[in-house]
This record gives structure tokens, sequence and C-alpha cells, in this order.
């Protein structure tokens, strides 16, 4: 039965990668239309993660109060919501508005989404799940990536943004019609009163900043990877799909990457490995005629720790603290993912290189290897405690 759950969250958690890449997609038209500059269409990408700052932890305390289901169902509602006033925008303002509304729903979705997979998985195949379910995120973005291109030359700059929302409004329905959760149910009321531990809190933070440059890295390289191929003579189109394969690549990656941890361990020595490889895809990208063989690099071995990543935040927390602390965990991302467009954009603004942003998506996949050493370290310390 968990398998079946997770392939409900897994179809219906596309959706929020589907909506997120909308405005990556269509903002050379909206820089065109609307005369904006890269810092612009950056700080509209990182519009999306905004709410997460400021609304994850008040959103994980309401799970003392709401099923894990019913705060799913809304978000995605929010999700569409979001996207559709987007898409009815005549000008910017209302554009970032849509934005931010839909950031409202991908937080609370993104966060019980994980949590429930957690409580579906607690103690086995945490490695396989988390493999399975994370990369639902980049093959939305990377069925947006190939099939917004082609929305936009055909039918305008608004209609991705509809079909984003359509899809959102369906997950919706089936989560609804089809998800239940695990049983026994953890009691809320009985552990309420339940706090962290001091070695969670520094467990759970790291996790957090582990996952939050990792995904502001796989962020700059899909909004501004396409610009450096164009760069080089590519159409719009083919960079949209050279940069997109790396995510169709991560859906196979990244669950494969899971079962090895799984079973063998060792999943901070191949986190490493990984991130070392994530690094040197990104600096094939800046070579001409490369650009295939770093998206095919960081398909198969770059984004692959993406579920090993998350079972860190998984294995780190107790069942009874897990919703809140997960809401730590969202926040830290969310800071890093609403601040770091903005800034790879600003960079082409300033140097006038469509590499400069790569350059700190670098940055981001190089810090990730020594702040998963701190994790362990304080895994291992806390143990002894």
């Amino acid at each position: 039965m968990r398998w079946t759950m997770l392939v409900v969250l897994f179809v219906a958690r596309v959706g929020l990668g589907f909506q997120f890449q909308t405005l990556g997609s269509v903002g050379n038209s909206l820089s065109d239309i609307f005369a904006l500059d890269y810092g612009t269409i950056g700080l509209l990408i990182g519009l999306f993660m905004l709410p997460g700052i400021i609304l994850t932890l008040p959103a994980g305390y309401i799970s003392r109060f709401v099923s894990d289901k019913t705060m799913v169902v809304a978000g995605l509602l929010i999700l569409a919501l979001g996207g559709f006033l987007s898409s009815a925008a005549s000008g910017v303002a209302l554009i970032g508005f849509g934005r931010i509304v839909a950031g409202v729903g991908f937080l609370t979705t993104n966060l019980y989404f994980t949590k429930m997979v957690a409580d579906w998985f607690e103690g086995r195949e945490m490695a396989t799940a988390m493999g399975i379910l994370v990369p639902s995120w980049p093959l939305g973005i990377g069925l947006g990536q190939v099939v917004n291109a082609w929305l936009e030359l055909s039918f305008g700059w608004q209609i991705p943004f509809v079909v984003a929302s359509v899809y959102c409004f369906v997950s919706a329905l089936t989560v609804y019609a089809f998800y239940h959760s695990p049983k026994p149910v953890i009691d809320k009321a009985t552990n309420s009163g339940t706090q962290m531990t001091f070695n969670e809190w520094r467990l759970i933070l790291c996790a957090a900043v582990i996952w939050g440059v990792f995904n502001s890295g796989y962020v700059i390289y899909l909004s501004f990877g396409p610009n450096l191929l164009v760069g080089f003579g590519y159409s719009e189109i083919s960079a949209a799909g050279v940069i997109s394969l790396g995510s169709w690549l991560m859906i196979f990656s990244n669950t494969i990457c899971g079962q090895i941890v799984d079973r063998y361990g060792h999943g901070l020595t191949i986190l490493s490995i990984c991130m070392g490889s994530a690094v040197l895809s990104l600096m094939l990208l800046s070579i001409f005629g490369a650009g295939l063989s770093a998206s095919l690099l960081l398909g198969i071995l770059g984004m692959a720790p993406a579920g090993v990543i998350m079972s860190l935040a998984g294995t780190a927390l107790r069942p009874q603290v897990r919703a809140s602390g997960m809401a730590a965990f969202y926040t830290v991302y969310f800071a890093f993912m609403a601040l770091t467009p903005p800034i790879a954009g600003r960079l082409i603004d300033i140097f006038h290189q469509d590499y400069a942003p790569i350059i700190l998506a670098i940055f981001m996949f190089g810090i990730a290897v020594p702040i998963s050493l701190v994790y362990r370290y304080f895994a291992v310390s806390g143990h002894k405690t």
C-alpha cells in the first residue's frame, strides 16, 4: 500500500515543478514585452519561494489540527489559483502577485509531501522512497521546459501558466480521492507538547542548508543555462531541450542512488562524489559544444543524491516532531531559493556574461560537501551523548 501512496504523491508533486518552471520558460518573452532586466526576471522566479520564508513554520504548526491530506489538497488548489492569476496579468505586478500566491501553495504541499512519505516509510527504504519522490519536482520542471516552450510559441506566454494550473487542480482532486494516511496515525494531541532536541535542531538545519544549496545550484542551471547555450548558437527550443535532459535523467538516477545507499550505506561519500560531478558538469557548460555532455553528467551523477539528502532530514527527526522539524527545514530551503535567483540574474546585469550565474551555481554545489561532513559529525556525537 505504501508504494501506491507514493505513486499518488509523486504524480501530484510533478505539478509543483511544472508550475514553478512557467516563469523561467517565458522569461525572455516577458523581458521583451515588459522591458525587464535579468535581475527582475530572477526576482519573479524567486517570488515563488518567498512565502516559504515567512509561512512554513506556521504551516508546520497547523499540522496539529489539520490532516496532511487536507493541507496538500488546499496547497495544490492555491498553486492552481496563483498560476491563473499570473496568466491573466496585464503587468509585472500581477504576475509577481500570482507567483507569490502560487508560492503559498508550494510551501504547503512541499512540506507535507515529504512528511507523508517519511511517515509511510518510517524505518524502511527511506532513501529509496525519497529518491522516487524527489525527482517528481525536476520531472515537472523538465516537462515545463519542453512543453512550455512550444505552448508559448504557439499560443502566447499566458498559456503555460494556464496548463500548469490545470495540472495542479486535477492533482488536488487525485490526492483527495485516493490518498489516505498510514495506520496507526500518531496521536497529535498526545504529542503536541513534544519538543525537538538540541541535536535534532543541529541535524535538521545542516540538512536544510545542504538541500538549499543543492537546489539553488540546480535552479540557477535551469533558469540561466539555456541563455548560455543560445549564446553558443542553439535555438531557444533546442537549448531548453538540452538543459532539461538532466532533469529527465534525475528520475532514474535519484531512485538508483537511493537504492544503493539503502543497501550499502556510505551516503555522505556518495554525496561527495556526486557534488564533485555537479561542479565538473557546470564547468563543462562553459565549453562550446559540451552542453549535451554537461547535462548528461549532471543528470546521471550530479543530481543523483537528491533523495539521499532528503533522507538526511527524514532520519534526523523522530516521528512526533517531524512536522515542526520539516517546517524549519523548508524555511531555510525557501530562503536560499528566494534569494539566489535574483542574485544570479543580477550577476548577468553587472558582468554582462551569461556564464556568471553558473559560477554561483558551482559554488552552491561545492559547499554541500563540507556541510555534509558537519552533519555526520553531529550525527555521530549525538549518538554518543
